[in-house]
């Protein structure tokens, strides 16, 4: 901790911190580091008062000099002397379960848990209202980058019409490998891994998990409604190839692993999803595990925010900006404060969340097609016109690949998911493609 003198009647703010890995230590680390600085900022004597650990003889990246370490939870949780608790374990129910103790206990929370506040977020803001105290949510959303802040304060005059965002790090710097130098999607999670960026079960990154649990909290934000996790349509990048990237490159576009949120009048749309998107695009040129949001409002038009979305420091930034937050914040009457969800607990609405068998898309389809006496070259018109689809482009990219196999790819006008999948599936039935034989990616105008 820096030398400061200070005086005797100086105030001082008690933090206990659960969890002191890359994140807990980190967050330690800038709070030594800065503490000069955070004192000139709030006026406040920032204690690390306790922390609590799963292991006690492990050796720490942050210095643990002044700090009680236990390795029960409660001992941080129930200490009367400690005014917040910064939560950075992870996990949800056992999350849930301290989270709401230290409530009960009058403490204020800060956390950087998108799982815990996306499941169980309308539950913990609702206690804490009833409790008077604050729950701070920051890092839970694209590390560094304070998009929760612009959302709750920053863009607070406008009405937001909707959200396109890159939400993952991991999913992003994999599908930037596959397209840069032309490896194979496993081969790219493998580098993730050794990086440290994916984690040894990677699903809830590369299947849309992580980036729908952080879509659900903007949107909530953003429209005022309640945390609709359950509601978001989810797909994965896993099925992405490297073919895909070439002929996306080959056409104008690039792959990115999306969130959407759009809201009309009565209804919001909440999808993950891999698509293709104009290389004029705001997020075309965000890559590696750089994160990026674009958020379209009535009144300030559009605005893209983008920066590093993950990883100890960047994720440590957002968790003392929250906790500074709560220390200024604290001598405000509760009704004076700025609602979790950015909107007053009462006016929340209960939007409903379209369907994606009625949203409108483009879309690039691509046929592996084994056989080139295939009468699909042929017929695939026919087939089109009797939904109601009209084919743009057919290109075959073969020749982009060292393969035996035709790639044949088709751009579509723009029409329903419902009449597409119906399309796809008479392709299916009557040239028995297998769904590894037909590649659909939806198309990102840049409303997406």
């Amino acid at each position: 901790m820096s030398a400061i003198i200070t005086s005797p009647s100086l105030a001082s703010v008690n933090i206990g911190i659960l969890g002191l890995g890359v994140v807990g230590s980190s967050t330690v680390n800038i709070l030594k580091e800065n503490y000069d600085e955070l004192l000139r900022r709030t006026g406040y004597d920032i204690v690390i008062k306790k922390a609590a650990v799963r292991n006690l003889e492990k050796s720490r990246i942050c210095s643990i000099e002044g700090i009680t370490l236990t390795d029960n939870v409660y001992d941080v949780i129930q200490d009367p002397e400690i005014d917040i608790i910064i939560e950075l374990i992870g996990g949800i129910e056992l999350s849930k379960e301290y989270v709401l103790e230290a409530i009960s206990q009058g403490k204020h929370i800060v956390t950087a848990n998108k799982a815990l506040i996306a499941t169980h977020g309308d539950k913990i803001f609702s206690y804490a209202h009833d409790q008077n105290v604050i729950v701070a949510f920051e890092a839970a959303v694209a590390g560094g980058i304070p998009i929760i802040k612009i959302l709750r304060e920053g863009l607070v005059g406008n009405k937001i019409k909707s959200i396109v965002g890159i939400l993952n790090g991991t999913g992003n710097f994999i599908l930037t490998k596959m397209q840069n130098e032309g490896v194979a999607f496993i081969n790219a999670l493998g580098d993730a891994q050794r990086l440290g960026y994916a984690e040894a079960d990677p699903t809830a990154d590369i299947e849309g998990i992580d980036t729908a649990q952080k879509l659900s909290i903007l949107s909530s934000i953003a429209f005022g409604t309640s945390l609709r996790y359950a509601d978001v349509y989810i797909e994965g990048i896993s099925h992405i190839k490297h073919i895909d990237l070439l002929c996306a490159k080959n056409l104008g576009y690039t792959i990115k692993h999306l969130a959407y949120a759009e809201r009309n009048d009565i209804n919001i749309e909440l999808r993950v999803y891999p698509a293709l998107i104009a290389n004029t695009h705001a997020l075309a040129k965000i890559d590696g595990v750089t994160n990026g949001v674009l958020i379209n409002a009535n009144a300030v038009g559009r605005t893209v925010y983008y920066g590093d979305g993950a990883g100890g420091l960047p994720t440590a930034s957002a968790v003392i900006a929250d906790l500074i937050d709560v220390i200024r914040t604290t001598a405000v009457h509760p009704k004076n404060r700025v609602p979790s969800l950015s909107f007053q607990p009462a006016s929340l609405i209960n939007y409903t969340v379209n369907s994606i068998e009625k949203a409108i898309f483009s879309y690039y389809l691509r046929f592996l097609i084994t056989d080139p006496a295939n009468a699909i070259t042929t017929n695939i018109n026919i087939i089109a016109a009797k939904y109601g689809i009209k084919l743009f482009e057919s290109k075959n990219m073969s020749n982009l690949i060292d393969t035996d196999n035709l790639s044949t790819v088709v751009i579509t006008d723009k029409t329903t998911e419902r009449l597409m999948n119906l399309f796809i599936l008479e392709l299916q039935n009557n040239y028995n493609f297998t769904d590894d034989n037909i590649i659909k990616l939806r198309i990102c105008d840049h409303g997406c």
